[in-house]
């Protein structure tokens, strides 16, 4: 979170607060293996549009559902403006897409958002981290920590869907996952 001020022992207590209410999410509804994969369309960082269909023609797709630049993680699918997602694979030299989802349309179509409550979206905004202004949006709607493989058949085979961003699926589990698809 950018900031040019220190954040001062008040502020980290209630963003502590935040990360263990977020922890504690389920997201019992999200797509799950066996599915079929939500289609989607949305722009890159340079402003293109990458369809999911297209994607799959080539074989099996891993995305990775992250909430924004400021969150510490593998990055694919943020509801962060183009501009935002262009700066982060400019600042980090990423080789592979991050797609903008505004309006977290299609982290709802995977059924993994939350809602930040008025006194989150507070404490954001007194760290500097405007999220309605980075994501385009007022609503401060955000998609779960969440990573999907799915097959070229657009069935998924694997997901991983947590709140808490600091438990991550490891490149070992993904690529088992992979493996085990077959095209």
């Amino acid at each position: 979170m950018a900031s040019s001020q220190p954040i001062d022992t008040g502020i980290e207590e209630r963003f502590a607060e935040l990360r263990v209410r977020v922890a504690a999410m389920s997201f019992p509804h999200a797509l799950a293996v066996g599915d079929r994969a939500a289609d989607f369309e949305l722009p890159n960082a340079q402003g293109h549009r990458v369809h999911l269909a297209d994607q799959l023609d080539r074989g099996a797709v891993v995305f990775i559902f992250y909430a924004g630049a400021w969150c510490p993680s593998l990055l694919a699918i943020s509801p962060e403006l183009p501009d935002g997602s262009r700066t982060m694979v400019e600042q980090a030299a990423l080789t592979f897409e991050v797609l903008s989802d505004l309006h977290s349309t299609v982290a709802a179509a995977y059924r993994i958002t939350f809602t930040l409550t008025p006194t989150e979206q507070a404490l954001f905004l007194e760290v500097g981290n405007d999220l309605g202004k980075a994501n385009g949006d007022t609503g401060w709607v955000l998609p779960a920590p969440a990573t999907f493989v799915i097959a070229g058949d657009g069935t998924i085979q694997h997901t991983r869907v947590d709140a808490d961003y600091t438990c991550r699926i490891t490149a070992d589990k993904i690529l088992s996952a992979l493996r085990t698809i077959t095209t």
